[in-house]
């Protein structure tokens, strides 16, 4: 999604999207074998950017593999996912501008190889240990790399190219996310050894990312020192009436996604009786899948009324996904799983852009990252409340819980937005 502020990056941040971000446009089109460098660089980026995010999701479809291999409880499987949405986090808020300081391909031959290390733990573990370390590793990995890779394709693109320079970067990155779990799905369902196979493929993938990004040229010239702090949080005035709907929507859908990442390939096995690990791969890609659609989508229609199909979208979702629980139906849990999606990539997206449009400038990057480090907040928090739950109730009952708070939340947003829109500014 285009933007223009520079934010610490995330699943839909543009990165850093201001016109400082491209220093060195004069100098990379010099002549006819920069400009063949430049386009060489944008294609590593790119396979690099879908490499990273690919086995960030890899272990979505397995969890219920390791349920029953080595004993982990749905409490334990959404700690293990809320370890990785922790990591993202604090990567986000501690390193979030550091490519601007040192330069964008140290930062991403790092990102790679934290993507690199996670695998290894995971190809290693054989207790819970190794599979937090390793999430941990996976979250910095996504962390160091949105904000930072999607700098570096706007860098290595003409002025002119930015805006599909943007869109290439929202496609990578989610479609590495959704590829990830149909990956590790597809292998685990028909190829041998699911717990070790698709990490093996991983590793070899960003091993071939190391090697591709030190051939990508360099293009912050003036760099410093590494300096890593944290990124102040707060909110401007000028955008506290549009964040509260915005921050809620996108949170709300997070909350599902994390809830639908950690727990889905568990709930098909334990209570629809659907062991196939491709169909969990499946679930989380269409999700992962039509949240690129809707944060696409979202450059071409106005803010408010992308928000209120956002939000009514997460109300619908969030009913769906009460009946597939409730009812045990495989085609309720579809639907929803399309719906949250495409909700979640209008309010994230649309939200985002209406906060960046109201903020000022010297407060945009401070307001976009407290923005994120609310909806990681949601993608984690409310996994490990149903994981409690689901301690106390069972899966399903506290999934339908679950599924009716969000509703509420939703539909909250939604008369919010419909009693006091939020103007008519289209996104830019």
């Amino acid at each position: 999604m285009p933007i223009s502020v520079r934010t610490p990056g995330g699943i839909f941040s543009g990165g850093h999207g201001d016109e400082g971000c491209v220093p060195t446009e004069r100098t990379l089109q010099a002549s006819a074998p920069a400009r063949h460098a430049r386009r060489l660089g944008f294609a590593l980026v790119g396979y690099a950017f879908l490499v990273t995010m690919l086995g960030t999701t890899l272990p979505t479809p397995l969890y219920s593999i390791y349920q029953r291999q080595l004993g982990f409880s749905p409490l334990v499987v959404t700690v293990i996912f809320a370890v990785y949405a922790v990591a993202v986090v604090a990567t986000l808020l501690l390193a979030g501008r550091l490519s601007d300081e040192i330069g964008r391909r140290p930062v991403l031959v790092a990102a790679m190889l934290f993507s690199a290390a996670s695998a290894v733990c995971f190809l290693l573990t054989h207790g819970l240990t190794l599979v937090l370390v390793g999430r941990a590793f996976s979250g910095i990995s996504a962390g160091l790399f949105t904000g930072s890779g999607t700098a570096a394709l706007l860098d290595l693109t003409e002025e002119s190219g930015r805006a599909r320079a943007t869109a290439i970067g929202v496609g990578v990155n989610l479609g590495g996310l959704a590829a990830g779990t149909m990956l590790a799905g597809l292998l685990a369902e028909w190829a041998p050894d699911p717990l070790r196979l698709p990490y093996v493929i991983d590793l070899g993938l960003a091993a071939a990312g190391v090697v591709a990004l030190l051939a990508v040229p360099e293009t912050v010239p003036d760099r410093s020192r590494l300096r890593l702090r944290f990124e102040r949080l707060g909110i401007a005035p000028e955008v506290r009436s549009v964040f509260l709907p915005a921050v809620l929507a996108g949170g709300a859908g997070f909350a599902v996604i994390g809830v639908l990442t950690a727990v889905s390939s568990i709930f098909l096995a334990t209570a629809l009786g659907l062991t196939s690990h491709a169909l969990a791969g499946f679930v989380v890609f269409l999700a992962m899948g039509s949240v690129a659609a809707g944060q696409l989508a979202v450059r071409r229609i106005r803010e408010t009324p992308a928000l209120i199909v956002g939000a009514a979208a997460l109300v619908a979702s969030a009913v769906l996904l009460g009946v597939a629980l409730g009812a045990t139906l495989l085609a309720p849990l579809l639907a929803g799983a399309l719906l949250v999606g495409i909700g979640t990539g209008l309010s994230v997206g649309a939200g985002l852009a209406a906060i960046n449009n109201r903020a000022p400038v010297a407060r945009r990057g401070e307001t976009a990252s407290t923005f994120f480090a609310v909806i990681y907040a949601a993608l984690a928090l409310p996994a490990i409340g149903v994981g409690i739950a689901g301690r106390l109730l069972g899966l399903r009952d506290a999934g339908v819980a679950f599924s009716i708070a969000v509703a509420l939340v939703a539909a909250g947003v939604l008369v919010l937005l419909l009693v006091r829109p939020t103007g008519a500014e289209p996104v830019s």
